[in-house]
């Protein structure tokens, strides 16, 4: 035991210098928040994303390792969310007969939900007395990391502060959701992970397919639509009302 903790010094400075460490780090945290999310029951208040990022937060606090660091590891998974998120295509396929009955019901709940996520949270922030620049970092919210950072720093926004608000949107969404469906008494798969997808995009649709296959399907594609949804309006709205 004497002789771990310098050869576990000796293996983070060797990390360090090199771009492994973030992409180590980002593994060995999931997976260890994913085996706690397990043994928990799959309870959806320990949610592995949440235990993960916490994780990361307190190596880096603890090591002194800026972002830039970590991150140039990192960029690797955060690389593969493009390839992940076309990959979303094969499961919806499967629900494609289901896709097109319900199409104009789901073409309807997309734009209300849109709209209600961004109008909302500018309403919420002004009312706050948050300044522009946060209200517009904030607008994008519910929309995928990689497309709210881009619609952040085309509407005046922080891309950064919106990346922070992206994942606590979607954690709390992946926590909330089955308790206010059962409340709510929305029992279609379906309707869940439509509704999940719009408000809580890739950590909530990560979520409904850990419940099952369909509510996973339909979650991705409503993150999808809304993530294409908010990129065109949010920039229109913004010139037209000259927030």
């Amino acid at each position: 035991m004497s002789d771990l903790a310098p050869r576990l010094s000796e293996l983070w400075v060797y990390l360090a210098a090199t771009p492994l460490l973030g992409l180590t780090l980002t593994l060995v945290a999931y997976q260890l928040a994913f085996t706690i999310y397990q043994r928990s029951g799959c309870k959806p208040a320990v949610n592995p994303v949440a235990i993960a990022v916490a994780l990361i937060v307190a190596v880096l606090m603890a090591t002194g390792t800026p972002y830039s660091t970590y991150f140039e590891g990192a960029q690797f998974v955060h690389f593969l969310l493009g390839p992940a998120t076309v990959a979303l295509a094969i499961p919806l396929y499967s629900q494609l007969a289901r896709l097109r009955r319900m199409a104009l019901p789901l073409m309807v709940a997309l734009v209300v939900g849109s709209l209600t996520a961004c109008v909302s949270a500018i309403a919420i922030g002004w009312a706050l007395g948050a300044s522009f620049e946060s209200v517009r970092s904030l607008a994008p919210k519910s929309i995928t990391t990689p497309i709210a950072m881009g619609v952040a720093e085309k509407i005046g926004g922080l891309p950064s502060l919106t990346a922070v608000l992206v994942v606590t949107t979607g954690i709390f969404g992946a926590i909330a959701a089955s308790t206010l469906f059962n409340v709510l008494r929305i029992k279609d798969p379906a309707v869940r992970g439509f509704a999940l997808g719009t408000a809580a995009h890739g950590i909530g649709t990560a979520r409904a397919f850990q419940v099952s296959e369909e509510t996973g399907a339909f979650s991705a594609l409503a993150m999808c639509l809304n993530g294409i949804l908010t990129a065109l309006f949010l920039p229109l709205l913004f010139r037209t009302f000259g927030a």
